[in-house]
């Protein structure tokens, strides 16, 4: 109890309660509004914790998975807090803009990671070297431009498990991209947003950089437990896995020495237990090989 008041306390002090004009509410957020002051709608802290407890233990456990959790965010106030956090875990993150297509379209998009790659290989490996100065300012405009884009989901081959959005108003596009294809959405939903378009929906505000970073923090470190998790789990199995492998191992080749055994000995004992195999009959003249001479079309000569 004393963690929560704590976390309480602190989410008080970043303005994780502030909400927005009672003016721009959404009704379906009425279940986490604590109060109106002076036009501006207060959340409800409590069902903030219970939502960013909730959401944490949920992306610790897909960490835990082995699984990946793109992070979105292209406010200017959580971009700079967003990617920090997801390179912190070594998460996919998308804080420019987001390509339509990005998860629906997601072999294109690799396509383009692909080029992207090969100019920085091209660039960095000396093999530019040959263009002339234009090509070569050009490439590295074009390879900048994509990295800015997609540099975030560069090393991800696979379509994420879940997604983390700051704002889902604002990232509405890759929210309904998301569930086209059944991802797990997590976000952070202030008092203008639906919070039933998310599986699981923190109320904050959405807007501070004081209250994006310590709900943002809060998540990243509940992702660093599960990835820690993960890599420990992975350390105690090693030794009993090296073990058991080698075991594995010895079993096969027992088991492939035995099948080869038997094999000699079939082969060995073949025919003289079950006789000479059949010889196959070649058709003689009268059935059906070289015709008799002097005979005619089968059917008569026409």
């Amino acid at each position: 109890m004393e963690n929560n008041t704590s976390l309480q306390q602190q989410l008080l002090e970043a303005g994780v309660h502030f909400g927005h004009l009672k003016k721009k509410w959404n009704p379906k957020m009425l279940p986490y509004i604590f109060a109106e002051k002076k036009g501006i709608h207060i959340i409800d802290l409590n069902k903030t914790v219970e939502g960013l407890q909730e959401a944490a233990s949920a992306l610790k456990a897909i960490a835990r998975s082995g699984k990946k959790i793109m992070f979105v965010a292209t406010k200017k106030q959580a971009k700079e807090i967003v990617m920090e956090s997801a390179k912190r875990v070594n998460m996919p993150f998308v804080t420019e803009r987001w390509l339509g297509g990005m998860l629906t379209n997601f072999n294109t998009v690799r396509k383009s990671v692909k080029k992207m790659q090969s100019i920085e290989k091209m660039l960095g490996d000396g093999s530019a070297e040959n263009l002339n100065k234009k090509e070569r300012l050009t490439l590295t405009r074009e390879k900048d431009k994509m990295d800015k884009v997609l540099g975030g989901i560069a090393q991800i081959s696979r379509v994420p498990a879940a997604l983390f959005m700051v704002d889902i108003g604002h990232e509405h596009i890759a929210l309904s991209e998301a569930k086209r294809l059944n991802i797990s959405t997590f976000g952070m939903v202030d008092t203008n947003s639906d919070p039933n378009k998310v599986d699981f929906a923190i109320p904050s505000n959405d807007d501070a950089t004081k209250s994006i970073a310590i709900i943002v923090n809060y998540i990243t470190a509940a992702i660093a437990e599960g990835l820690a998790e993960r890599q420990a789990n992975k350390d105690e199995d090693g030794g009993d896995e090296s073990e058991e492998s080698a075991e594995a191992k010895a079993a096969r080749f027992e088991q492939k020495a035995g099948e080869g055994d038997d094999r000699n000995r079939r082969g060995a004992g073949g025919p003289a237990r079950g006789g000479a195999p059949a010889k196959r009959r070649v058709p003689g003249p009268s059935a059906g090989g070289r015709r008799p001479a002097g005979g005619g079309a089968p059917g008569g000569a026409r």
